[in-house]
């Protein structure tokens, strides 16, 4: 069997990016979408996608289920690491100095600034429920009661 391994990547990209949009996430793919979307007043959710197993198995999972909760971010982004290069760039630029570039990720922002991460060392080799716990317990202190 002869499997073309740019067709296999861009069918795992596809499913990647209907997941998180089916679960109601905003794709950012260029640096102008990231300047608009992180200029929006109130919370906002960014999820760092990529094609590693714990975005699939652990990440994607937790980000469609944290958003079932009382309290949730205004507005649900992602940028996907390693395809929409400039446009992680520039979200990572926003997130700050002090944060370590990794995918998957989370950054909570609240009118534009980082008030909370979830990194990839929270994610990886957790179960997607302790990945939900944890965000959710950022909306709590951050987000209001939609």
């Amino acid at each position: 069997m002869n499997m073309d391994y740019d067709l296999f990547m861009q069918e795992i990209l596809k499913t990647a990016r209907a997941e998180i949009e089916a679960a109601g996430y905003e794709q950012l793919r260029t640096p102008e979408a990231v300047e608009e979307a992180f200029a929006r007043p109130g919370t906002t959710l960014v999820m760092v996608n990529s094609v590693c197993g714990c975005a699939g198995g652990i990440a994607r999972p937790a980000a469609t289920q944290c958003v079932h909760y009382d309290k949730r971010p205004d507005h649900l982004v992602t940028v996907f690491a390693g395809q929409d290069k400039d446009a992680t760039a520039a979200a990572r630029y926003h997130f700050g100095e002090d944060h370590l570039p990794s995918s998957p990720s989370f950054v909570l922002l609240k009118d534009g600034q980082v008030v909370a991460e979830v990194g990839r060392y929270e994610i990886e080799g957790h179960d997607p429920m302790s990945v939900v716990t944890n965000l959710q317990a950022n909306f709590e202190e951050y987000c209001e009661e939609l």
